[in-house]
Protein backbone atom coordinates (compact mmCIF):
# COMPACT_ATOMS: atom_id res chain seq x y z
CA UNK A 1 0.00 0.00 0.00
CA UNK A 2 1.88 3.52 -1.13
CA UNK A 3 2.40 6.16 1.69
CA UNK A 4 -0.67 8.72 2.10
CA UNK A 5 -1.87 11.65 3.91
CA UNK A 6 -4.51 11.65 6.37
CA UNK A 7 -6.82 13.44 4.74
CA UNK A 8 -7.00 10.61 2.09
CA UNK A 9 -8.91 8.30 3.85
CA UNK A 10 -10.74 7.14 0.85
CA UNK A 11 -7.20 5.13 0.55
CA UNK A 12 -7.41 3.06 3.39
CA UNK A 13 -10.03 0.18 3.51
CA UNK A 14 -10.40 0.69 7.24
CA UNK A 15 -12.41 3.48 6.08
CA UNK A 16 -14.40 1.51 3.62
CA UNK A 17 -15.27 -1.38 5.89
CA UNK A 18 -16.46 1.16 8.65
CA UNK A 19 -18.69 2.84 6.25
CA UNK A 20 -20.06 -0.48 4.81
CA UNK A 21 -20.66 -1.81 8.26
CA UNK A 22 -22.62 1.31 8.96
CA UNK A 23 -24.94 0.58 5.97
CA UNK A 24 -25.42 -2.84 6.27
CA UNK A 25 -26.64 -2.00 9.83
CA UNK A 26 -29.13 0.75 7.76
CA UNK A 27 -30.10 -1.56 5.33
CA UNK A 28 -30.68 -4.44 8.02
CA UNK A 29 -32.53 -2.11 10.26
CA UNK A 30 -34.73 -0.08 7.20
CA UNK A 31 -35.95 -3.88 5.73
CA UNK A 32 -36.36 -5.47 9.10
CA UNK A 33 -38.13 -2.37 10.66
CA UNK A 34 -41.59 -4.60 11.00
CA UNK A 35 -39.95 -6.73 13.00
CA UNK A 36 -38.00 -4.53 15.74
CA UNK A 37 -35.05 -6.85 15.96
CA UNK A 38 -31.30 -5.29 15.59
CA UNK A 39 -28.40 -6.83 13.38
CA UNK A 40 -26.99 -8.04 16.72
CA UNK A 41 -30.59 -9.65 18.33
CA UNK A 42 -31.62 -11.35 15.53
CA UNK A 43 -28.01 -13.27 15.15
CA UNK A 44 -28.06 -13.98 18.88
CA UNK A 45 -31.55 -15.47 18.61
CA UNK A 46 -30.00 -17.40 14.92
CA UNK A 47 -26.99 -18.70 17.08
CA UNK A 48 -29.16 -19.94 20.12
CA UNK A 49 -32.04 -21.39 18.09
CA UNK A 50 -29.14 -23.43 16.09
CA UNK A 51 -27.08 -23.90 19.78
CA UNK A 52 -29.85 -24.69 22.13
CA UNK A 53 -28.86 -24.15 25.82
CA UNK A 54 -25.88 -22.23 25.11
CA UNK A 55 -24.53 -20.30 27.61
CA UNK A 56 -23.83 -16.37 27.26
CA UNK A 57 -20.13 -16.27 27.17
CA UNK A 58 -20.67 -18.78 24.39
CA UNK A 59 -23.28 -16.71 22.82
CA UNK A 60 -21.01 -14.10 22.49
CA UNK A 61 -17.98 -15.86 21.19
CA UNK A 62 -19.97 -17.86 18.78
CA UNK A 63 -21.68 -14.13 16.90
CA UNK A 64 -18.77 -12.56 17.85
CA UNK A 65 -19.47 -9.41 19.95
CA UNK A 66 -18.16 -8.50 23.48
CA UNK A 67 -18.82 -10.72 26.09
CA UNK A 68 -19.10 -7.82 28.89
CA UNK A 69 -22.23 -6.33 26.23
CA UNK A 70 -24.03 -9.65 25.24
CA UNK A 71 -26.21 -9.40 28.36
CA UNK A 72 -28.46 -5.99 27.43
CA UNK A 73 -28.82 -7.41 24.38
CA UNK A 74 -30.46 -10.97 25.84
CA UNK A 75 -32.18 -8.46 28.30
CA UNK A 76 -34.35 -7.21 25.21
CA UNK A 77 -34.74 -10.19 23.44
CA UNK A 78 -35.93 -11.82 27.12
CA UNK A 79 -38.13 -8.52 27.95
CA UNK A 80 -39.94 -8.88 24.00
CA UNK A 81 -40.47 -12.69 25.56
CA UNK A 82 -37.92 -14.44 22.35
CA UNK A 83 -35.23 -15.92 24.36
CA UNK A 84 -35.59 -17.33 28.09
CA UNK A 85 -32.90 -17.43 30.96
CA UNK A 86 -32.92 -21.53 32.17
CA UNK A 87 -30.64 -22.72 34.74
CA UNK A 88 -27.59 -24.88 33.98
CA UNK A 89 -27.92 -27.75 36.27
CA UNK A 90 -24.01 -28.03 35.70
CA UNK A 91 -23.27 -24.76 37.37
CA UNK A 92 -25.73 -22.81 39.30
CA UNK A 93 -24.08 -20.10 38.81
CA UNK A 94 -24.59 -20.10 34.87
CA UNK A 95 -27.92 -19.47 32.42
CA UNK A 96 -28.12 -21.12 29.67
CA UNK A 97 -30.24 -19.56 27.01
CA UNK A 98 -33.35 -21.06 24.68
CA UNK A 99 -35.32 -19.23 22.00
CA UNK A 100 -39.26 -18.92 22.71
CA UNK A 101 -41.88 -19.62 20.54
CA UNK A 102 -42.40 -16.39 19.33
CA UNK A 103 -38.80 -15.87 18.86
CA UNK A 104 -38.64 -18.78 16.39
CA UNK A 105 -41.74 -17.40 15.13
CA UNK A 106 -40.13 -14.29 14.65
CA UNK A 107 -37.24 -15.48 12.99
CA UNK A 108 -39.01 -17.06 10.71
CA UNK A 109 -41.28 -14.39 9.82
CA UNK A 110 -38.15 -11.83 9.81
CA UNK A 111 -36.16 -14.58 7.37
CA UNK A 112 -37.55 -12.73 4.29
CA UNK A 113 -36.27 -8.92 5.21
CA UNK A 114 -33.25 -10.51 6.50
CA UNK A 115 -32.32 -11.78 3.00
CA UNK A 116 -33.63 -9.01 1.57
CA UNK A 117 -31.16 -6.51 3.13
CA UNK A 118 -28.15 -9.19 2.25
CA UNK A 119 -29.48 -8.71 -1.43
CA UNK A 120 -29.70 -5.24 -1.59
CA UNK A 121 -26.22 -5.15 0.13
CA UNK A 122 -24.61 -6.62 -2.51
CA UNK A 123 -27.09 -5.70 -5.60
CA UNK A 124 -24.33 -3.09 -6.79
CA UNK A 125 -21.98 -5.33 -7.73
CA UNK A 126 -22.22 -7.81 -10.55
CA UNK A 127 -23.50 -11.12 -10.08
CA UNK A 128 -20.62 -12.75 -11.10
CA UNK A 129 -18.58 -10.51 -8.50
CA UNK A 130 -20.70 -11.64 -5.53
CA UNK A 131 -19.22 -14.74 -4.34
CA UNK A 132 -15.36 -13.45 -5.13
CA UNK A 133 -16.61 -10.34 -2.40
CA UNK A 134 -18.18 -12.72 -0.12
CA UNK A 135 -15.09 -14.55 -0.45
CA UNK A 136 -12.73 -12.25 0.02
CA UNK A 137 -14.87 -10.65 3.46
CA UNK A 138 -14.46 -13.69 4.74
CA UNK A 139 -10.55 -14.92 4.44
CA UNK A 140 -9.99 -11.20 5.57
CA UNK A 141 -12.32 -11.52 8.06
CA UNK A 142 -10.95 -15.17 9.83
CA UNK A 143 -7.01 -13.83 8.69
CA UNK A 144 -7.39 -11.44 10.80
CA UNK A 145 -9.54 -12.79 13.48
CA UNK A 146 -7.23 -12.55 16.30
CA UNK A 147 -7.34 -8.33 16.00
CA UNK A 148 -11.11 -9.10 17.15
CA UNK A 149 -12.03 -7.66 20.53
CA UNK A 150 -14.51 -9.71 20.67
CA UNK A 151 -13.33 -12.80 17.71
CA UNK A 152 -16.15 -15.60 16.59
CA UNK A 153 -15.28 -19.00 17.70
CA UNK A 154 -15.97 -19.57 14.07
CA UNK A 155 -18.90 -21.87 14.47
CA UNK A 156 -20.80 -20.18 11.83
CA UNK A 157 -18.59 -20.02 9.44
CA UNK A 158 -19.50 -20.52 5.57
CA UNK A 159 -20.00 -24.23 4.66
CA UNK A 160 -21.21 -24.87 8.37
CA UNK A 161 -24.75 -25.30 9.74
CA UNK A 162 -27.27 -23.08 8.90
CA UNK A 163 -25.72 -21.15 5.85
Amino acid sequence: MKKHSPAELENYPGYHIRRLQQIAVAVFVEETAHWGVTPVQYAALSAVLRKPQVDQRTLARLIGFDASTIGSVIDRLEARGLIVRISNPKDRRSKMLEVTADGQQLLLAAEPSVLKAQERMLDPLPPGKRKQFMEMLAFLTEANGDFARAPATGHFKSGSEGD
